[in-house]
């Protein structure tokens, strides 16, 4: 893997190149900011459309679940008390007009499915029926802070796919203002959730080379069991992470997701091997909250020179809050979630991010409601380095629409109907029924 220092990478990933060292990514953005296209470009999605008379006049909120396996059940690893996931669940959104269009969204589980569904149902739904869909940006910006509000990403979701059936165009063509955007997208497998006992790194060496058998480029890992219970250190973390590297080849991208496990000296003593490991990006590494975790971020940022920076995806809820880590050079890569902050505040948080030279890796963490909606913002945004994917059971991601995604050699396809172009299996709530609770169990004692 030939080596890229940031300056360069950057340079070229604002420009839309979307490449990480040669041979591994080779984005499908690449040229974005010619001067023709530029001088053309919109300054908003849905800049030029005609406002169609059209009245929202209903909405409903389905909840599916699907149980893990144990054998497949993966582990929390970033708080202590938490243990393994048993089931994986999907909010569907669906929302309804007076023309007979109907669109569909979904939102992240972890607000609460139960609880996502009552506000939907009882504050959101008499908020938006009888309001115009075109008027998407002034009726769904309501996430300001996750939990069972991030049913307004659904929300804002199901309108963006209304839009496009209404004008007859995918959604990720309609959010691109600035070219032709690709028809597919590169992507990284999101897995390696946790080792028990002996096994590390070779279960994660394992799960890697299977997903370089599906045709990813790029693989991203956590820490495993929370240290505190595992015992683990960072000198023999790093010679576990070197296996992974030696087992995987340079010609092979690998992302460290640290779940904020490691403190601000963990993190410092971490650094030079992974640069001598040439991993693509280091995620989240120590604590997140407040000035002096944006101070610790910019100086990680500053200690790292080919290795990338990146932050966000667990944590930021709205353009706002990203604002002030971006001015403050915090990070290389934002991280926004279509699927907690909706699609049109994460499209925002990207292009803010480009304004000041950082590129975005949208967090995707979960079903195929998520992955459409954060597929059609990766399409759309000049500063793309790659989609992520989870890569741990999950049925929801794979069987509950008519027509699943397509991942081929690094890349997602981008649906080529109207709206978000897919349609959720008929049986879906008999196939996937809701099972009622959490979906971990408490670490056994």
């Amino acid at each position: 893997m030939k080596s890229m220092n940031r300056r360069n990478f950057l340079s070229k990933s604002g420009a839309g190149l979307g490449l990480i060292s040669s041979g591994i990514i080779a984005g499908g953005c690449d040229s974005y900011n010619s001067k023709e296209e530029k001088n053309s470009q919109r300054v908003h999605p849905l800049q030029g459309l005609n406002r169609e008379n059209l009245k929202i006049s209903d909405l409903k909120v389905t909840l599916f679940s699907a149980p893990i396996p144990d054998a497949e059940q993966w582990y929390l690893d970033w708080v202590p008390e938490r243990y393994r996931a048993w089931k994986t669940d999907s909010v569907l959104i669906e929302v309804f007009t007076d023309v007979g269009i109907k669109g569909i969204g979904g939102c992240t589980q972890y607000g609460g499915p139960d609880k996502i569904k009552a506000y939907a149902e009882n504050v959101i739904k008499p908020a938006i029926v009888g309001q115009n869909p075109f008027d998407i940006e002034l009726l769904t910006s309501g996430v300001t802070r996750r939990g069972e509000k991030v049913a307004w990403a659904g929300v804002d979701m199901a309108l963006w796919d209304i839009i496009g059936k209404v004008v007859e165009k995918p959604v990720y063509q309609m959010l691109s203002i600035d070219k032709e955007p690709p028809d597919k997208v590169p992507v990284y497998a999101s897995a390696g959730e946790m080792y028990d006992g002996d096994v590390w790194p070779d279960n994660l060496i394992a799960e890697a080379k299977k997903l370089r058998e599906k045709g990813f480029k790029a693989y991203k890992f956590r820490p495993g069991t929370h240290w505190s219970v595992s015992g683990m250190t960072m000198s023999r973390y790093i010679d576990g992470v070197w296996k992974i590297r030696e087992a995987m080849g340079e010609d092979f991208g690998l992302i460290q997701e640290c779940n904020a496990q490691f403190s601000l000296e963990q993190t410092m003593q971490f650094i030079p091997e992974a640069e001598k490991m040439n991993l693509l990006w280091i995620e989240d590494p120590t604590f997140r909250f407040g000035d002096e975790a944006r101070q610790n971020y910019a100086l990680i940022k500053k200690k790292l020179d080919k290795v990338l920076l990146s932050y966000g995806g667990d944590t930021m809820d709205n353009r706002f809050q990203y604002k002030e880590w971006i001015d403050a050079q915090a990070m290389d890569i934002v991280q926004p979630d279509a699927g907690v902050m909706g699609l049109t505040e994460a499209w925002y948080v990207s292009r803010m991010a480009h304004l000041q030279n950082q590129v975005c890796a949208p967090h995707n963490w979960h079903g195929a409601l998520l992955t459409m909606g954060n597929a059609a913002m990766a399409a759309s945004i000049p500063n793309l380095i790659m989609l992520e994917i989870n890569q741990t059971y999950n049925p929801l991601r794979d069987e509950l629409l008519k027509t699943p995604f397509r991942i081929e050699d690094g890349y997602f396809h981008l649906p080529q109907g109207h709206g978000f172009g897919v349609e959720v299996i008929d049986d879906a709530a008999d196939k996937f029924p809701y099972m009622e609770g959490r979906y971990d169990k408490p670490r056994p004692s």
